[in-house]
């Protein structure tokens, strides 16, 4: 251990760093825990009786680096979100990831965060700032640093991870709860050279952060005089298998996790799984468009893999950091491939020389993060409010409100009155709210943040294609589309087996 002294102009700049090599610290931490076979295997990872993956890797020392504010780092609704090239100027990341970090020290009552995930929508520069990102968290503290296997997760899914692990663990990537996850996306905004990159914060319940959080955060970047990282520091393997542990530093670890588990129990705690395969093997059909985004793989898990519809079901679920040069937005002016499949024409009406015995059934797609959908029927396209009324209406459809009901429901300001009309013939409270979902946030936690009255079961969405329900604490296009697929379901309850649905 040692203490350097540096100077920068007229400032002294303390800097507590440390080395330790491989054979101290692995010898204490991880070799002790090393099965007997251990040493047979190819240097470099290990199996721990754990279950965990140890990396092998030297751990570095910690630095203090001095730098100066850098304007223009006020957080919008969602995040941060600035051109690539912006991004990658010197100190940018580091400067807004100080800051964010010692916003969240102070919502913590001063103390420093034990666990939190850091994830990305796969975009262009997704790789290199989660690096960046897990140095400055492991210099800072924080223990235990969760980045799932590729590095991608859509922002629902990072939600459910929030809310959802234990401090048992669920699986072979370990144990414990998050307390906050910094997600690197700029949703629906295109990527690659040139284009968008951003980063959000969600806090301890899932939900995005508040406006007092952004707020003291861009306080916090207009005040900032170091950062901390790890000097040195080797690349994490993003596609490692699940389980395996870079130690960064003597007290911070990266987790490499399951990026599906969690967020699949979230969706099975709504929906009837069972039913919905046996409806998808009964004649229904889908088209999914995963635009190249975050969502896409979820959407082959699910779908495909748990639901057992046929992979033809899905077209642009392997996310690319340009989106393959789309505009990952699920409109109907951005997944024109999407809408004319589905027998409509760009303005939404349909196509009428289009056979609609011949369309997919349901119409699908989501964004870059994964949150956000469109929804369409075969030459029938479903406007974001509808769709959002419609699901209210039919709610007994679904699993998740089937046996208590809704206690609230919620849409933006610049949504339509449909959900309101549904909900007064419900006799179900209704809210409206500006535009973020961190408004919705603040009602479906009423009880757990406020002390207020429950509001969940609660379905909520705004005019932007955005729909979602108290399961996470994000809005959820695959969700959306579960929700979909379950109206249809009980609709065709009564249809015999070889009858059209």
């Amino acid at each position: 251990f040692k203490i350097r002294s540096s100077s920068v102009g007229n400032n002294k700049v303390r800097e507590g760093s440390m080395k330790f090599s491989v054979a101290v610290v692995l010898a204490a931490a991880a070799l002790a825990a090393a099965p007997a076979d251990a040493f047979a295997r190819p240097f470099g990872v290990f199996s721990t009786r754990s279950g965990l993956k140890m990396s092998a890797t030297t751990i570095d020392e910690v630095v203090v680096i001095p730098t100066t504010p850098i304007e223009g780092m006020r957080p919008g609704t969602s995040g941060l979100r600035k051109k690539v090239e912006v991004w990658q100027e010197k100190h940018y990341v580091e400067n807004f990831i100080q800051s964010l970090i010692d916003t969240a020290v102070d919502s913590n009552g001063g103390k420093m965060l034990d666990t939190i995930v850091v994830a990305g929508d796969g975009r262009y520069y997704n790789d290199e700032a989660i690096q960046t990102i897990s140095n400055i968290c492991a210099a800072n503290g924080i223990a235990n640093i969760w980045i799932p296997q590729g590095g991608i997760m859509s922002t629902p899914a990072v939600s459910a991870v929030i809310r959802r692990r234990t401090e048992s663990g669920g699986g072979e990537d370990g144990e414990g709860i998050a307390q906050g996850g910094i997600v690197l996306t700029a949703s629906h905004n295109p990527g690659g050279p040139g284009e968008d990159f951003g980063i959000k914060y969600n806090e301890g319940l899932g939900q995005p952060a508040d406006e007092k959080f952004t707020d003291t955060l861009y306080q916090k970047t207009l005040e900032i005089a170091s950062y901390k990282t790890v000097a040195d520091s080797p690349d994490i393997d993003l596609n490692a298998p699940v389980g395996t542990k870079y130690q960064l530093t003597p007290t911070s670890a990266v987790t490499i996790i399951d990026p599906f588990q969690n967020y699949l129990d979230a969706l099975k705690s709504c929906f009837d799984f069972d039913q919905l395969r046996k409806f998808g093997s009964s004649g229904f059909s889908i088209l999914f468009d995963g635009m190249h985004g975050a969502g896409g793989q979820f959407a082959k898990r699910v779908l495909v893999e748990e639901l057992g519809l046929p992979e033809s079901s899905l077209m642009r679920c392997n996310p690319l950091p340009d989106f393959g040069k789309c505009h990952p937005d699920p409109n109907l002016t951005y997944a024109s491939e999407l809408v004319k499949k589905m027998g409509l024409k760009s303005d939404g009406s349909a196509d009428v020389s289009t056979d609609a015995s011949t369309l997919p059934m349901l119409g699908a797609a989501n964004d870059g993060d994964g949150d956000r959908n469109l929804i369409a029927g075969a030459g029938f396209f479903v406007t974001p409010s509808d769709s959002m009324a419609l699901i209210c209406d039919n709610y007994e459809a679904i699993p998740q409100f089937a046996a208590t009901g809704l206690n609230g429901v919620a849409r933006s300001m610049p949504s339509s009155a449909a959900l309101d009309v549904v909900a007064e013939a419900r006799n179900i409270p209704c809210f409206v709210t500006p535009t973020g979902w961190k408004f919705f946030g603040n009602l479906m936690s009423s009880k757990e943040s406020f002390d207020g009255k429950d509001y969940t079961p609660f379905i909520c969405g705004e005019e932007s294609f955005g729909t979602g329900s108290d399961h996470v604490r994000e809005k959820d296009g695959l969700w959306a589309v579960l929700a979909w697929m379950s109206i249809l379901s009980k609709a065709n309850e009564g249809v015999s087996e070889g009858e059209a649905l």
